[in-house]
């Protein structure tokens, strides 16, 4: 949201109301509360008229500052986040003299202006950010009124995160809305909204609000981070790190992280496919065939018409296609696999459920007190209401019948199209408020059945959709791609900026979801998926086994399916630290490499872990293209070894089973 015409002028139909100094401070426990004037009070007449700021500083934990700030303190946009935060308290003390107020949490402090109200925020006597004069601002206008606040960038530091987009890795420039949307992975839409960033300068920062908050990335002004709500209210956290990486811990220590996740997780995922037709013998042709090529799997996914079309979802097996589905199960059970069934929240009016549901007051309903719904997706649905506890229950008890059927694990598709108007939920939340926080109450509710009945450690999710909190309900994958090399590389910035938002776990459909791609481009993004932290084969409307591409892509896929295998004590290392510290298990360069400025812009290569670096193939002629940093490096096969004085970029031709792979002494 832009609310200026330029450097000089407001933009029509906006009045701004800047803070202007600090009027009172007084301690309140652990917060601090500055009453903040719109204007410079030079007389006690003046203090007859408004608008004045209230801002409400504290600390969770060291090295974390909390900003609070309103305008009428009776608004509901003041009502507590939806988000669950693991709020301590760190005791505060400030120090005042005339001119400022300086808050100490940690290593890091906080120092206000009172004068000209601003502050900036430094650790170890390093400043990471500031609020300049008139950042902070109150708008009223034409089109409601909001919140604001500006806070500054230092010359050359970028900016990463925001959740799973897909355009340019680096943030600066672009605007950005926080609103979850299904389109695709080649828009500037996404499914994943994630309101926090994070630079290399070791800042994060973390808006506290589930409605939707918009992002003026260095475009508006392009010296400053902007952030805007509607409404009276704006909360947000500061994390003042020494590294990128303790920017991630501090940030997930608030949020949550990822939990330990079973190991049959890492293995290759195969899929039905979206549209395909399969049945049960289709589907052992596929299992068997893969066995008959040695490439081991480790899941077996069932996507969407393993219901009868039109229905979804009633979570009962097609009987036409699959008669004895326990049998099934346990054929794929005995050939040692896992098996995942696609699910989502939504409940079309030819489902079995959707009476039960809409005379228990399951669904969400309009203002009428009727049922909300629509045709887009599956004919008459309406949406389950998780706010309503027993609803939430009934869905649950719905999938479990599916697991005391076999079923292992669940993919947790769609939850971004949650309608905002003509809307009321089962305990009063705002409809603006949940359109965002939707995903996090339907994925917590699955992940919460299968922790009590598959026990922790063997809950796993294929989930699309997420906020700030996702990472505890993982896996999350990358969404509906094209099949070509741009969506390659669109599919790896998006997971990279994922992993760069508070998530540790991440996959994609290898060989892309909409169309077939050619085999190039197969073998090409098989090597990538099946380095990636979780790794799944599904497709749209053509299967995705290899023999449906060329006999080449079998050797590739076995190749590098045996490759993260052998790697999987060491990708256990990767995962203790995601569990323990937050830290994501594919890291973009910068995280490893901070001290290194050429690492700031990669996003076609990662790490895999501390230790590995990965450069998939985007070139239908097998040129690759990646950047080795300083140092000592080995591929992974041991056969090339490279002594790197100076960071230096490489340009080779590549062979399907010789992507470039690199353990760094």
């Amino acid at each position: 949201m832009r609310f200026t015409d330029g450097a000089w002028q407001t933009a029509a139909g906006f009045n701004i109301h800047p803070a202007r100094e600090v009027r009172f401070s007084k301690k309140d426990g652990n917060r601090i509360t500055l009453t903040l004037p719109t204007f410079h009070v030079y007389s006690r007449g003046m203090t007859l008229w408004g608008p004045y700021l209230t801002v409400e500083i504290s600390s969770p934990c060291e090295n974390v500052f909390r900003i609070r700030a309103y305008h009428f303190k009776g608004d509901n946009s003041l009502a507590p986040s939806y988000f669950d935060l693991n709020l301590g308290s760190v005791e505060l003390t400030p120090e005042e003299d005339e001119k400022t107020i300086t808050i100490r949490s940690g290593e890091s402090t906080l120092t206000i202006d009172k004068a000209d109200y601003a502050f900036k925020l430094q650790r170890g006597g390093r400043q990471i950010t500031g609020s300049c004069g008139g950042a902070l601002a109150y708008i009223d206008g034409e089109n409601g009124n909001f919140m604001r606040e500006q806070l500054s960038l230092k010359v050359g530091e970028h900016v990463y995160g925001l959740g799973e987009r897909f355009g340019n890795f680096i943030r600066n420039g672009q605007s950005i809305d926080i609103v979850n949307k299904d389109g695709g992975t080649f828009t500037e839409q996404s499914y994943k909204n994630i309101p926090f960033y994070i630079t290399d300068n070791n800042l994060g920062v973390f808006v506290n609000h589930t409605e939707e908050i918009n992002f003026e990335v260095a475009s508006e002004n392009v010296s400053k981070v902007q952030f805007s709500v509607r409404g009276e209210c704006l909360d947000y956290f500061l994390f003042a790190g020494d590294s990128m990486k303790d920017v991630i811990t501090l940030y997930t220590g608030l949020t949550g992280r990822v939990p330990k996740l079973p190991d049959w997780s890492f293995g290759l995922w195969l899929s039905t496919s979206f549209t395909t037709d399969y049945d049960e013998k289709t589907v052992l042709s596929f299992v068997d065939g893969m066995k008959d090529r040695g490439i081991d799997l480790s899941v077996f996914h069932f996507d969407c018409f393993w219901m009868k079309d039109s229905h979804w979802c009633n979570f009962l097996w097609d009987s036409d296609q699959f008669p004895d589905p326990e049998g099934l199960i346990r054929k794929l059970h005995d050939r040692g696999l896992h098996v995942c069934v696609w699910i989502n929240p939504y409940i079309a009016q030819q489902s079995e459920l959707f009476d039960e549901a809409a005379q228990n007051g399951y669904l969400i309903k309009k203002t009428d007190g009727s049922v909300w719904q629509t045709d887009q997706w599956q004919a008459g649905m309406g949406i389950v209401d998780f706010t309503n506890k027993d609803a939430a229950r009934w869905y649950q008890d719905k999938l479990k019948a599916l697991l005391d059927m076999g079923v292992d694990c669940f993919k947790t598709d769609f939850g971004e199209r949650i309608p905002v108007e003509d809307v009321v939920w089962s305990d009063g939340s705002d409809p603006l408020r949940m359109h965002n926080f939707y995903t996090y109450l339907y994925n917590s509710s699955v992940f919460e059945l299968l922790e009590k009945e598959k026990g922790k450690g063997e809950a796993v999710l294929f989930a699309r959709s997420a906020t700030a909190g996702g990472q505890k309900f993982p896996v999350h994958w990358g969404g509906d791609c094209h099949s070509d090399y741009p969506s390659m590389e669109q599919t790896i910035r998006g997971g990279l900026s994922l992993m760069l938002s508070g998530f540790s776990y991440w996959s994609h459909d290898i060989g892309g979801f909409e169309d077939k791609s050619t085999p190039d481009v197969y073998k090409r993004w098989a090597a990538f998926g099946l380095l990636s932290s979780h790794s799944r084969l599904h497709g749209s409307s053509s299967y995705r086994v290899p023999w449906n591409y060329d006999d080449e892509s079998s050797d590739v896929l076995r190749h590098y399916t045996e490759l993260k295998k052998k790697l999987m004590p060491y990708i256990d290392k990767a995962r203790n630290e995601a569990e323990e510290y937050g830290f994501p298990v594919m890291r973009p360069m910068m995280l490893e490499f901070q001290d290194d400025p050429v690492c700031a812009f990669l996003d076609r290569q990662y790490m895999l872990g501390d230790k590995i670096l990965v450069a998939p193939v985007f070139d239908e002629d097998g040129v690759a293209e990646f950047y080795l940093p300083a140092g000592t490096w080995t591929s992974a096969d041991g056969s090339d070894r490279r002594v790197i004085e100076t960071g230096r970029f490489f340009k080779e031709k590549c062979g399907y089973l010789d992507m470039p792979v690199f353990i760094r002494e």
